[in-house]
């Protein structure tokens, strides 16, 4: 997997109204993979955004994933499907996605991370290094483990929480090779230019 600046379209910033809009944003921006992320919406209710956000993805060639709800990203023909430490486990996911389907897994320690690999996801979310509003329940793992994780585990890891353009060169400094950021994009005043700055710093 060559991604390295993931964004997540999550509903809890912006509204279903703005959404189609700000995804096309963040594609034009250079976005490698883009999640819809909504955890107070219902799979039903979300079911049209997924599939127009997933046409647009699909037009843009970039992988589209859905948060939480292995059967909604099975109905809009999503590229993959992210479950977190308390859903479904990665086999569990797989049976109802199918094959060929991406599955990716949050992790919020070292030990988790490890834990991940026997359950085989594409990829593992690395998290929250920062405090963020996105996950306040969520103690910020910091930056110190971010090298250990990368030598333990030998699939993807996409470092999230709390990662924006103005911290990215730290958070590079400290190991991370791929990077989710979620407020950062969508509170820019011009995203597709934060984004591509982001990818900068990425190389």
């Amino acid at each position: 997997m060559t991604a390295k600046l993931y964004g997540i379209l999550d509903l809890g910033y912006v509204t279903e109204h703005q959404a189609l809009g700000i995804a096309e944003k963040m594609l034009e921006g250079g976005v490698s993979i883009l999640q819809l992320r909504a955890k107070d919406h219902a799979p039903d209710q979300l079911l049209p955004l997924a599939v127009a956000v997933r046409a647009l993805c699909q037009t843009a060639n970039v992988p589209f994933i859905v948060n939480d709800h292995p059967q909604m990203a099975k109905a809009c023909g999503a590229d993959g499907v992210h479950v977190g430490q308390d859903d479904l486990s990665v086999a569990e996911t797989r049976a109802l996605v199918g094959p060929g389907i991406l599955v990716g897994k949050s992790t919020h320690s070292l030990a988790q991370a490890v834990a991940a690999m026997d359950e085989k996801p594409d990829y593992i979310g690395f998290g929250p290094l920062f405090a963020t509003a996105t996950k306040p329940d969520y103690v910020p793992v910091g930056l110190a483990d971010i090298r250990a994780v990368h030598e333990a585990v030998s699939i993807p890891i996409f470092c999230i929480g709390g990662i924006k353009r103005e911290n990215l060169p730290t958070v590079l400094a400290a190991g991370a090779q791929r990077v989710v950021i979620v407020s950062g994009i969508l509170k820019a005043a011009e995203i597709g230019n934060y984004c591509r700055e982001c990818l900068e710093l990425l190389g």
